[in-house]
């Protein structure tokens, strides 16, 4: 699985998801002032949010993917990044108002490891904030290409086991952390397509858990994913509805 990809190619796959939840998710959290992180900024979305809200001089982002850092500098002049995981960033203690990770937790090899470092960044009553998709339930929004996929292969990867991705999961997870007053709640978005080929070329991109497996298939197998994908997605335009659950607490 990788995340060393274009950014062009993740706003394909991805952005057009990431990009109004990001908007929504800031727009919750309202924020106002103060000095903010982006743990596992990607190619941006939520960072742009942030910027809009904060300016660029009271945001910095950090990502473990290169051409992601490399991106960020490019979309926002004067941003502080720098290349790091969650795990381990390389701020002092106390240093942020508000700590966010977007659509990241799930993939933190460590989660709870992972949001007590974004507590012990944020300062004393700051927020810390996440959202992960609804993997698990029926908010996913990769389910067509899943059942497609499980049709076939039924031992095709799902990511409904990741962390945070059920109902409830990140709320707990923020707890174990120790973080205080948790609350969640979910967000809605959604995402028009042109046509079945908009929707399925994507995922030939390589890009996450899906593209791995897509381009992991001998070519036969590829393509009967596709043929049998073109039985159950619209040939037309059509929409995709997802959601994910958010969390925030205080450090």
């Amino acid at each position: 699985m990788t995340f060393e990809v274009a950014p062009e190619a993740y706003g394909r796959f991805m952005g057009r998801f990431s990009e109004p939840l990001a908007q929504q998710f800031a727009g919750a959290l309202d924020v106002r002032d103060g000095l903010a992180l982006d743990v596992g900024c990607g190619p941006g979305a939520l960072t742009a949010q942030l910027v809009e809200r904060l300016g660029v001089d009271a945001v910095t982002a950090v990502d473990p993917s290169e051409s992601f850092v490399t991106a960020a500098r490019t979309r926002f002049p004067g941003l502080r990044i720098e290349a790091a995981v969650a795990e381990s960033l390389p701020f002092p203690d106390d240093t942020f108002h508000l700590v966010a990770a977007q659509l990241v937790v799930h993939f933190m090899p460590e989660p709870v490891a992972g949001l007590a470092e974004m507590a012990r960044v944020t300062r004393p009553g700051g927020t810390v904030a996440a959202n992960v998709w609804d993997h698990a339930g029926t908010g996913d929004p990769l389910r067509l290409f899943r059942r497609a996929a499980r049709d076939l292969d039924p031992s095709a990867p799902t990511e409904s086991q990741m962390p945070g991705t059920r109902e409830g999961h990140l709320a707990e997870l923020f707890a174990a952390a120790g973080l205080r007053d948790v609350r969640s709640w979910s967000e809605t978005v959604r995402v028009r397509y042109a046509s079945f080929d908009d929707w399925w070329e994507p995922f030939t991109l390589g890009i996450g858990p899906a593209g791995s497996y897509v381009r992991g298939l001998a070519d036969g197998e590829r393509e009967a994913l596709r043929a049998h994908s073109a039985e159950l997605v619209p040939d037309g335009p059509f929409e995709v509805t997802a959601a994910a659950w958010c969390a925030r607490g205080r450090a």
